[in-house]
């Protein structure tokens, strides 16, 4: 269970801090669609590295009121179910690089979610 908490915690702090220092410049490696600022990627970089924060106490600190096991599988679940359907639709990336990558996020999500659904 520990190990699970401190991969969750390291995806969303890597995703976050890379989002957050280079939302532009990570856009166009993944081949996502282009941002006129790099306002909202940072937002969201944001969340994930308050996520990662949340994820981190919960692992840390016996007894702790964190984001929580549950919390942590309706955020990827969530997560997952929204990335994969803006990609269906065509709206999620713009080059097969950028799909690929997307469709990678939306399956160790949905894996997370079903690892962590069996440790609850």
């Amino acid at each position: 269970m520990h190990q699970l908490l401190w991969f969750e915690t390291l995806l969303k702090l890597v995703s976050g801090l890379a989002l957050l220092l280079a939302p532009l410049s990570v856009i166009r490696l993944f081949g996502l669609p282009a941002a006129d600022s790099g306002f909202w990627p940072r937002v969201l970089g944001a969340v994930l590295i308050g996520l990662a924060g949340a994820t981190f106490i919960e692992g840390a600190w016996s007894g702790s009121r964190g984001l929580g096991l549950a919390g942590l599988i309706v955020i990827n679940l969530a997560s997952a179910a929204v990335i994969a359907i803006v990609t269906l639709f065509g709206g999620g990336a713009q080059t097969r690089r950028g799909s690929l990558l997307l469709w990678v996020a939306v399956t160790v999500l949905f894996v997370l979610s079903l690892i962590e659904i069996a440790h609850a």
